[in-house]
């Protein structure tokens, strides 16, 4: 088993888990584009194309850079870039080895893309209310942008809003008519939308045929503690673990060796705890230091040295903390765009 914490890697669950979105993508009639940020590995991303999908999501300019690398040639980096003059020869770079589009929220942005190997996807918000521009504005951006000499591709949100108990039915009516609002103040000013495209984990599910085209994501290869908390997937779906070892029970709790530095420490205000223990559902991470997690443990407590499957709460930010994934069945994959942050 080797010594932890180290992430553990299911992969019948993870090829269950990709398929199953690319029946959903299908089933709704859009192309599925998944959010590489969460697995960060060039053979998972493999995977997931070889079962439908028409190309990568990534969040960096170095995602992508690691990605390209890796022989991905369709690329997406879904974020309003501000590039300045590194940033604009990265991306000159890119652009010799794949298509790329980019994301885009401001005029000012916009003209800091003009005459690079890039297509512009104009940002907006649909009730997330991070980035983004309103949906009626989209239009006017894209125009704008054209007239820079962009090729503007579409539009496409993120309905983060869909991270909330109860709210991912909500969240996916909100995305689907920002996006026919983009898409309708696109066409009137002159820069039809060939692509409109939104989608997250929890939402997906909720997504009707007839305005996206395009879904994008990632948290599904693997599931993680808040989807189980959302009601998204169950434990069973989970493909992705931190092995931990117990290493007290001061307190009358179990303490491990996997603190934030392993599970990451994401907690949403309406999360249970710190992460959960794949085997042991109502079992709660409840506190986190740099090399602990403190498990509030129902019944007997499992012994000193004995190895713990804790289920981060946001599997993405755990990810990022590793060099590899070990597999179930042996062997390792790795993470080769961990730390491509910029």
């Amino acid at each position: 088993m080797g010594s932890t914490p180290y992430l553990r890697l299911d992969e019948a669950i993870l090829d269950r888990n990709i398929a199953a979105m690319a029946d959903t993508a299908a089933a709704r009639q859009v192309s599925l584009r998944p959010h590489a940020k969460t697995h960060k590995c060039p053979q998972i991303a493999e995977r997931q194309l070889r079962a439908g999908a028409t190309g990568l999501t990534v969040a960096t300019i170095g995602e992508a850079e690691a990605f390209a690398g890796a022989g991905f040639d369709d690329l997406f980096i879904a974020y309003p870039l501000w590039v300045d003059a590194d940033a604009a020869d990265r991306l000159r770079a890119l652009g010799e080895r794949a298509r790329l589009s980019v994301g885009c929220d401001s005029v000012e942005a916009a003209a800091n893309l003009a005459g690079l190997p890039v297509e512009v996807m104009v940002e907006v918000d649909s009730g997330h209310h991070r980035t983004g521009v309103p949906p009626e504005s989209a239009g006017e951006l894209a125009a704008r942008a054209a007239g820079l000499g962009l090729v503007v591709r579409g539009a496409f949100t993120f309905p983060g809003h869909s991270y909330a108990p109860d709210g991912t039915g909500r969240a996916a009516t909100d995305e689907a008519g920002a996006l026919a609002a983009a898409g309708r103040t696109m066409a009137a000013h002159g820069v039809p939308a060939q692509v409109l495209s939104g989608g997250s984990t929890p939402s997906a599910g909720f997504v009707e045929p007839g305005v996206l085209t395009e879904l994008r994501p990632g948290v599904y290869v693997f599931g993680d503690a808040q989807q189980v908390e959302l009601g998204t997937i169950g434990f069973g779906d989970v493909a992705l673990t931190v092995a931990a070892t117990v290493v007290s029970h001061a307190g009358g709790r179990v303490v491990t060796d996997a603190g934030s530095k392993a599970l990451g420490a994401d907690r949403a205000p309406w999360a249970t705890g710190y992460g959960r223990v794949l085997e042991v559902p109502e079992a709660r991470v409840v506190a986190l230091s740099e090399h602990h997690s403190t498990i509030e443990w129902p019944g007997a407590l499992p012994r000193h040295g004995e190895q713990v499957l804790l289920v981060p709460n946001h599997v993405c930010t755990a990810v990022n903390l590793a060099d590899a994934y070990r597999l179930v069945g042996g062997g390792t994959l790795p993470v080769a765009a961990r730390g491509r942050n910029c």
